[in-house]
């Protein structure tokens, strides 16, 4: 016996909006990830909850990645068009695409502090891992840099007020 239909409309009760947004956030993350698998294709799927908060998905490529792609396939979509609108349009885009940007950007700030990372698969949480570790080895370098640096300075200073 199959379900019947669902009317398309906004749920009033909100405890029910918010658990319909929850199941089906989470049938739409698997059907993201199923058409990934089946039709090795890229997918990237960014949700904000009424409240604002960011659920996305990405395949295996990072969601930057996929997002400068759309970009770039957008930007020349919008040059093919752009004969046909005016200046305020691409304002529009523009400030659309920032936004974007910035809360992406926003998010992976969060990410690297440690904070929300429920929303993360294992591969994203290993990715940054990995991101995360070796800007530790840089600092490190930079770090034992600075200190040879430094001790070396110390050691022209006695050496020469040695000989002075």
């Amino acid at each position: 016996m199959g379900r019947g239909r669902v009317q398309l409309r906004r749920i009033e009760n909100k405890i029910n909006r918010q658990v319909t947004f929850s199941k089906r956030r989470s049938g739409l993350l698997k059907k993201a990830h199923e058409i990934s698998v089946l039709c090795d294709a890229e997918v990237a799927l960014i949700v904000f909850s009424t409240k604002g908060k960011l659920f996305e998905y990405s395949t295996d490529s990072c969601m930057e990645r996929i997002l400068e792609r759309y970009e770039r396939y957008s930007y020349a979509e919008r040059q093919l068009l752009a004969n046909d609108t005016e200046t305020c349009g691409s304002w529009t885009l523009e400030y659309a695409k920032l936004k974007a940007r910035i809360e992406v950007l926003q998010k992976n700030l969060r990410h690297y502090n440690g904070q929300d990372l429920d929303s993360l698969s294992l591969r994203e949480l290993q990715n940054l891992e990995q991101q995360l570790d070796s800007a530790l080895k840089h600092i490190r370098s930079r770090k034992n840099q600075l200190m040879y640096e430094s001790i070396t300075d110390l050691q022209k200073k006695v050496k020469a007020s040695l000989t002075s």
